[in-house]
């Protein structure tokens, strides 16, 4: 199957009420995209990383009342799951697609993490774009603009890392349902190639930090 760009249907399955339908949609229309990307960023992120890359589509399978809001597509380094590890996502809310780069609180690489990238941060800053955007949870959609935050924002992004329980962090691009649906599926795939050679020295650091560990 080939990759041809997410549609409005894609991202109306978020409007869907109840747990049943809204899966059901998900499960027929954003999933076999999904699993493609997967096919594709397994192999793409395996010869950037250096390591074989595993792709985990999100099954949403621990819901039994709540619909979800979004969806996704990680990858990591091990078969058996991705949570653990830091690991890059594609995905979808309702209002807009993502690509990330993501430590989420249950990386045991946390606090090791939190503190290399706080003390590489002046260097790493500098190749990183000022439109992409952070995040310090995964299960909102609200993302915080690079150029809007202050140094003093970054550090607590980090310390905060390596002192709360439940903390994360996640960076990457955003990208607007209305710009998503007008791409071609090469031009998506092209775009989520651009921002994971980007987040690669993230990741990188991520792997650096768990050796530490």
């Amino acid at each position: 199957m080939e990759f041809k760009g997410f549609t409005n249907e894609d991202f109306d399955v978020f409007k869907i009420d109840g747990l049943d339908q809204r899966m059901e949609a998900l499960i027929s229309t954003v999933r076999p995209k999904l699993e493609v990307l997967g096919e594709v960023f397994a192999g793409e992120l395996s010869a950037m990383t250096g390591e074989e890359m595993f792709p985990h589509v999100a099954k949403h399978a621990r819901r039994s009342v709540n619909p979800p809001n979004d969806t996704w597509v990680a990858f990591a380094g091990s078969k058996r799951g991705y949570k653990m590890l830091p690991h890059f996502q594609i995905g979808l809310w309702e209002t807009h697609a993502f690509a990330w780069f993501a430590v989420i609180y249950e990386a045991p690489v946390k606090e090791e993490f939190g503190e290399a990238i706080e003390k590489n941060w002046s260097k790493l800053k500098k190749n990183i774009p000022d439109h992409y955007v952070w995040s310090g949870d995964h299960t909102k959609p609200q993302t915080l603009v690079q150029k809007e935050l202050s140094s003093t924002d970054f550090q607590n992004l980090f310390q905060r890392l390596q002192t709360v329980k439940k903390a994360e962090l996640l960076c990457g691009i955003r990208i607007d349902r209305d710009d998503a649906v007008k791409m071609s599926g090469d031009e998506f795939i092209s775009t989520v190639q651009d921002a994971f050679k980007t987040l690669l020295p993230l990741y990188k650091l991520s792997q650096k930090a768990a050796v530490k560990s």
